[in-house]
């Protein structure tokens, strides 16, 4: 179940039964965010691979876009340089402490990521006992920005936007590519010789000599996965999260 809020506060609360999503508008008008299928086309290629093999046995993937590019810019920023597992937990605590709630009848309740204007609300001391010391600087200027030109940005090409993003202090190509593909579904766009990717590919495909450094491999993943990109791109990452049952 998660609480999705979009950037003109339309909001669901969504939750997953099996591959069937249930989907209950909280407030707003806007449509429910479109649902992706990626999935390989192997008859466009000469000769499978092992990697092909892996990535077809997840099937269909279905993925959720972000409907919201604060929340997409927000989720980038606080992953930069931990690991993935830390990055989910921090997340989670800093909406548990700062985000819009979603009282639920069980008594339990279920929370958003604060805002940009409640984000910038916060002390320095509140992002400190919340473990955010280190991205509290980011965060205000993607905050100030995102306020500021939220309107421009939308309704640029996803392409241009990862260059927009690279305005703001503290954001960079990893996160501006991160944040645009979680928004928009275009994995082409996706950093994807990041250290996740690499790893996930090992797995995946463990007898091929897979280039150790970032750019060696994603000129490498360029050229095996072709005018597929976005697709593998995303299927090793759903690969990697099936493996560690990330949620």
């Amino acid at each position: 179940m998660r609480l999705l809020t979009a950037d003109n506060e339309t909001s669901w609360l969504v939750e997953a039964h099996g591959q069937e999503l249930t989907w209950t508008t909280l407030s707003g008008d806007d449509p429910t965010p479109a649902t992706e299928v990626f999935r390989l086309s192997l008859s466009a290629r000469s000769q499978a691979t092992v990697l092909d093999a892996s990535l077809a046995e997840l099937g269909d993937v279905a993925r959720l876009r972000n409907p919201s590019l604060w929340d997409a810019l927000a989720t980038a920023i606080v992953r930069q340089v931990i690991r993935a597992g830390q990055a989910r937990k921090l997340y989670r605590e800093f909406c548990d402490r700062f985000g819009p709630t979603v009282a639920r009848s069980d008594e339990t309740d279920i929370r958003a990521f604060p805002s940009p204007e409640h984000a910038l609300t916060l002390s320095d001391g509140d992002f400190t006992e919340s473990g955010m010391a280190f991205k509290r600087r980011p965060l205000r200027h993607a905050a100030e920005a995102f306020m500021a030109r939220a309107e421009q940005w939308t309704g640029l090409a996803p392409s241009v936007l990862v260059k927009e993003l690279q305005t703001i202090p503290g954001v960079g190509p990893w996160s501006a590519g991160a944040a645009v593909a979680d928004w928009s579904n275009d994995w082409t766009l996706y950093p994807y010789g990041d250290l996740a990717v690499r790893t996930w590919a090992r797995h995946a495909d463990p007898g091929t000599a897979w280039p150790a450094d970032d750019s060696t491999f994603a000129a490498h993943w360029r050229r095996v996965t072709g005018d597929q990109l976005g697709a593998y791109t995303l299927l090793t990452l759903a690969f990697g999260c099936r493996q560690v049952g990330a949620v």
